[in-house]
């Protein structure tokens, strides 16, 4: 499977040049725009990777483009570089959802490490995306029946009062209880607390 892509977008052409060369160097798969209006045309928001942006261009700037990511659902995180650093623009960009923001010249280690940062975090939030997903699609596999008892079995009732709440046999509720681990591939009570958890189903 093909690496990340690091996306560099910057109006001037010397600057293209000289990232893109320097990252290629550091074994990155690099792609050059020279405006980030031209980039949103073309992006795809599946492919991974990480944006490298200069913060002042003609168009659509750097904060506007994290924006318009953010506005799109693209989880494609942002380093921003600029000549004309200053402390507000700085908070600003971080505060519009910039991963990192970096002065030009631009120091290569810096940026390199700015990227290996954003392109870890942004993988642990697909996989923690993922999770999510898995767990919701097994939620929906249980029948109403299961889902009244994997609540109470979260809630810290036992079989007997399960049982005595519901009228039914407790020999009936293990049984059910354990349709609902085999289901939610839950080892443990404590598991299925935690899922119940984060299915926004108990309070933590």
């Amino acid at each position: 499977m093909a690496g990340p892509t690091i996306f560099v977008i910057d109006d001037q052409a010397s600057v293209r040049h000289a990232l893109g060369e320097m990252l290629g160097v550091f074994g990155f798969n690099v792609e050059t725009y020279e405006s980030a209006d031209g980039f949103v045309l073309t992006i795809d928001g599946r492919r991974p990777g990480c944006i490298v942006a200069d913060v002042r261009m003609p168009g659509m700037d750097g904060i506007a483009l994290v924006r318009e990511l953010k506005r799109r659902k693209i989880a494609l995180p942002v380093v921003l570089i600029s000549g004309h650093a200053d402390v507000p623009m700085a908070v600003e960009a971080i505060k519009a959802g910039a991963e990192d923001f970096i002065e030009k010249p631009v120091d290569d280690a810096k940026l390199v490490a700015a990227i290996n940062r954003a392109l870890s975090q942004a993988f642990e939030q697909q996989d923690t995306r993922k999770a999510a997903d898995t767990l919701t699609l097994r939620f929906a596999r249980l029948t109403p029946r299961q889902i009244e008892i994997f609540d109470l079995v979260a809630q810290g009732f036992t079989s007997h009062a399960i049982a005595a709440r519901l009228n039914i046999s407790v020999r009936t509720v293990e049984s059910y209880r354990a349709e609902i681990m085999d289901k939610m591939q839950a080892e443990s009570v404590a598991v299925l607390v935690r899922q119940a958890i984060r299915l926004g189903r108990l309070e933590p």
